[in-house]
C-alpha cells in the first residue's frame, strides 16, 4: 500500500539505537519520500535535540483498520474509499469499520479484496460523525484481529466533530499504547489541525483530498 514507512534511529541518553518509525510522504500523491537521510531529521525530548545516527526507507507489510465515516457528512468520501482496498498489496490485510456516534467493526482482518468491497457496499449513510469518540473505540478494540506486525488505522472521514466526548490527548495515548499509526484522510478540514496532529504523533500521516485535487 502506499502507507509505506520511513524509518531511522535515533541515539536516545545512556540507552543503546532506539528504532523509531516515521511516515514523510509528499502531500499531494501521498507517495513516500525515500530519498531522505539523517541531516533531514531532527528529534528531541525533554532534556533537548538527540543525535539522528541513520535513516533509512522501508516498506513493511501492515495490517490496516479502515475506519469510514458513515455519517451523512461521510458520502462526500465514499467514493474514494474502493482506491485504498486496491492499494492491498499481497501479505498484507485489512479490516473495515463504519463511524457515526461509534466504531463498528463490519469486516475483519483479511486480505481477500472482494470481501472488502463487498463490505463497503453494505454501508448505510446517516446521523452525526463523532470522529474522536469513534478513532478512541476503533483504537480500543479494533485491532483484536490484527497480527504481530505493524499496525495504521486509515481515517477516511469528512473531517467533521459532532463534538465527541473523548478528547485528543486520550485519543494519542491510546494509539501510542497500542503502538497504532494513525493515517487521516478528510475532505472539509474543520478538524484539520487535530487529525494532522494525532498522525505526525504516531508515526502516521494526514491528507486533505482537496490538495489532492488541484
Amino acid at each position: 500500500m502506499r502507507l509505506s514507512l520511513a524509518v531511522l534511529a535515533a541515539v536516545l541518553p545512556l540507552t543503546a539505537a532506539t528504532r523509531l518509525s516515521i511516515t514523510v510522504v509528499d502531500q499531494r500523491s501521498g507517495h513516500p519520500l525515500t530519498g531522505l537521510s539523517a541531516a533531514n531529521f531532527a528529534i528531541s525530548d525533554a532534556q533537548g535535540e538527540l543525535a539522528v545516527e541513520t535513516a533509512s526507507y522501508s516498506s513493511e507489510p501492515v495490517d490496516v483498520l479502515l475506519l469510514l465515516d458513515g455519517s451523512v457528512l461521510g458520502q462526500i468520501v465514499k467514493d474514494d474509499a474502493p482506491e485504498f482496498i486496491a492499494q492491498l498489496d499481497p501479505g498484507e490485510r485489512m479490516a473495515v469499520a463504519v463511524f457515526r456516534s461509534s466504531a463498528d467493526l463490519i469486516e475483519d482482518f483479511t486480505s481477500n479484496k472482494e470481501a472488502l468491497t463487498r463490505a463497503l457496499a453494505r454501508v448505510t449513510y446517516g446521523g452525526s460523525p463523532r470522529l474522536l469518540d469513534a478513532l478512541y473505540a476503533a483504537l480500543d478494540g479494533g485491532f483484536d484481529g490484527a497480527g504481530p506486525r505493524r499496525r495504521a488505522l486509515l481515517l477516511l472521514a469528512s473531517g467533521v466533530d459532532g463534538p465527541s466526548r473523548v478528547s485528543e490527548q486520550e485519543v494519542l495515548r491510546l494509539a501510542r499504547r497500542n503502538a497504532v499509526s494513525i493515517y487521516a484522510v478528510y475532505a472539509i478540514g474543520s478538524q484539520r489541525s487535530g487529525l494532522e496532529s494525532l498522525a505526525r504523533q504516531t508515526g502516521g500521516a494526514a491528507f486533505d483530498l482537496r490538495d489532492a485535487a488541484k
